[in-house]
């Protein structure tokens, strides 16, 4: 799971592997260590009707409700939005990029615009 912030918007991608992880348990965590310190990052199901988000003891947390969650992890739909106060959140599949990167991205999501060039 990538984590991308830029002001007040938080961005969560996933892989293909981690969205099926996320559809089963419905979490999924991942952490950065900064010497003695760890910056977590989670995406939670919840029984909420919006995405909001929470930041507690080091830890960005992103609830989704459980009916975006199902229809996302079970389709072919890219991602969810919402404004949650002064916060843009975002939970999207992580696509191929189309320029040459060293990241491994064998476990991303086709490009739709990959396959749109090569027609």
């Amino acid at each position: 799971m990538k984590i991308r912030i830029k002001g007040n918007s938080i961005r969560y991608r996933l892989t293909r592997s981690e969205v099926e992880r996320f559809g089963i348990d419905g979490m999924i965590k991942e952490a950065t260590h900064f010497g003695n310190k760890v910056l977590s990052y989670v995406l939670q199901k919840t029984d909420a009707e919006n995405i909001t988000a929470s930041f507690e003891d080091d830890t960005i947390t992103l609830l989704m409700p459980q009916n975006m969650a199902t229809e996302w992890t079970l389709s072919d739909r890219v991602g969810f939005e919402n404004v949650s106060g002064e916060l843009s959140l975002f939970i999207e599949k992580d696509f191929q990029c189309l320029d040459n990167v060293a990241e491994d991205q064998s476990d991303n999501y086709p490009n739709p615009l990959a396959v749109h060039n090569h027609e």
